[in-house]
């Protein structure tokens, strides 16, 4: 019977009398309240522990060491939900009384780490761990946010996230039954005002269903769409934020979809609406906005099947398992490109992501039928590349963040100019053609050749000639080969002579003219014309000559 018991109630709290449960809660006081509704006499109330251990960072147990006598802190949040899955987790968040900032300072202190106070208005601070790797982990400490622990887990976006862990005496408070609806994979919003008090949850509530492979029930999907208005009330970097999370998790073509349907997609990204309906002439199989998608789609298939950790599965299809033969050997050295970050917390894989769903944003003003009624895109690349850069800037992205985009958009053609003149005249880019592509792309190039190839498979879909595949994973091959084993010879040679020989050894001024003689060097150097000083002096009075 015990054993039953512990099955049935494991995580909840339990009101017994003369040793008999009587009714059950997420806390002591619903399981109190819900016995006395039913018997006038006084329960006992008990914590029946979860079927398996809950397993967290450590650093839970040394804030558990550093806690002073009579504090009750909880650890709440995406910690237990992560727990609770038998997931690991990183950053910690921690919910008090009373005292947060000062609490946060006391664990620094004990810990040798770093503390802030983060927002002292609300008295929450924050502790900053150092990990072996490099990495840091974030420690937030802040007050209810409301009279106590129960107001403040009401307050909170998803019920799954809206679970606490008492670090006294290691029990769960979970009033809204969100360890429940963990096990029923079931997306509910912990009030109905939660999309009203804050927008942005729309966009989190999106990414959670799939990260985790829930559903998101249909209450909560008629209160964001009801919420969707009050997008326009968050900030821009908010909303960035938590875009950028979703472009860096899974499935981000289907949460994009989400979006559209919710009606938030064109209150983070204003110009995508345009694209939809704008038909394209074959071989293209969709209208610009569902090619977009697929693109997206395309390339989450792509980077799953060139993950550093090798997956069969992933590259089950007959174009990926070709894709894997061909550039698998990357794998290790685009999963780092990757995961480089322009600033914190956002990854070179996301702003991917982002240049992908504007590579052809300009394509519904660039519309144009010639003579004979057929339709071209003439420039869309280079206007495309102005509009990204634009909204870019209004989600107070980096500079380097928004050139980065600018490349990808207005080059994003390069690869299928290559793939075709090999398919079709069996020419493949020449060292010129290569030190030329990563001479405009830099290290963007690397990024360029995936979004080539998922553009690509999501224009001719399952009408893609697997010929015409083989020749663009050949384009690619060469390229990454270039910039990954050949860099010094082919894509950044050594410096032969700078800009003070040049002006010395032919008598010139400084101008314009010596950067495009050093240029020409560079180039000569890359396609084997010159190898050593001598030879550059001799080829750029040649130049000269033939170019004044």
């Amino acid at each position: 019977m015990v054993g039953e018991e512990q099955e049935l109630y494991a995580g909840r709290w339990v009101a017994r009398l003369r040793g008999r449960i009587v009714a059950q809660g997420g806390t002591p006081e619903q399981a109190r309240r819900a016995a006395q509704s039913r018997y006038k006499e006084n329960p006992e109330i008990t914590f029946m522990p979860t079927t398996f251990p809950l397993t967290f960072s450590p650093l839970v147990d040394s804030v558990r060491g550093a806690l002073p006598r009579g504090i009750s802190v909880y650890l709440i949040g995406g910690a237990v939900r992560d727990a609770l899955l038998g997931r690991p987790t990183h950053d910690l968040d921690f919910a008090v009384e009373r005292d947060a900032i000062r609490l946060a300072r006391k664990v620094a202190d004990d810990l040798g780490a770093d503390f802030y106070p983060l927002d002292p208005g609300r008295d929450t601070g924050r502790v900053l761990v150092g990990n072996p790797d490099g990495s840091r982990t974030m420690l937030d400490f802040a007050v209810f946010r409301g009279a106590d622990l129960e107001a403040d887990i009401r307050g909170r976006d998803f019920t799954l996230n809206a679970i606490a862990y008492d670090l006294n005496d290691n029990t769960l408070h979970d009033p809204l039954g969100g360890a429940m609806d963990l096990k029923e994979k079931r997306l509910k919003a912990c009030s109905p005002t939660a999309f009203s008090d804050d927008p942005v949850r729309i966009l989190r509530g999106v990414r959670l269903a799939a990260q985790f492979g829930f559903h998101i029930l249909p209450e909560a999907r008629q209160a964001m769409k009801a919420a969707v208005g009050r997008l326009d009330t968050i900030s821009a970097e908010r909303l960035r934020d938590e875009f950028f999370r979703i472009l860096g998790g899974p499935q981000p073509a289907a949460c994009l979809r989400a979006l559209d349907l919710l009606g938030a997609l064109g209150k983070v990204l204003p110009e995508l609406p345009a694209l939809k309906g704008v038909e394209q002439i074959p071989p293209h199989v969709h209208d610009v906005w569902d090619h977009t998608l697929a693109v997206v789609s395309h390339l989450d298939g792509i980077l799953a099947a060139l993950r550093p950790e090798y997956d069969p599965d992933s590259a089950s299809d007959l174009l990926n398992g070709l894709l894997v033969m061909r550039i698998g050997r990357y794998r290790s050295q685009i999963g780092a490109a990757l995961a480089t970050e322009f600033v914190p917390d956002r990854t070179l894989r996301s702003l991917l992501f982002l240049g992908t769903l504007y590579h052809d944003v300009a394509k519904p003003q660039s519309k144009k039928a010639d003579e004979t009624g057929q339709i071209h895109f003439w420039e869309h690349d280079q206007r495309g590349a102005e509009v990204v850069a634009d909204r870019a800037r209004r989600l107070a992205l980096s500079k380097d963040e928004i050139d980065r985009l600018e490349t990808l958009v207005r080059n994003h053609m390069r690869i299928h100019f290559h793939t075709d003149r090999l398919a079709r005249e069996a020419k493949p880019p020449t060292r010129r053609a290569i030190y030329r592509f990563f001479r405009d792309t830099g290290s963007a190039g690397v990024d360029l050749c995936l979004l080539g190839l998922a553009d690509l498979r999501a224009t001719y879909e399952q009408t893609l000639p697997q010929e015409t595949w083989a020749s663009a994973l050949d384009v690619v091959r060469m390229l990454l080969e270039a910039w990954f084993e050949r860099r010094e010879e082919q894509v950044a040679p050594p410096v032969l002579l700078d800009g003070n020989d040049l002006m010395h050894e032919l008598s010139l001024k400084p101008g314009p003219l010596i950067g495009k003689l050093l240029e020409a060097i560079r180039e000569a150097q890359a396609v084997g014309s010159v190898s050593d000083r001598d030879q550059a002096l001799v080829y750029i009075r040649d130049w000269m000559k033939a170019n004044t």
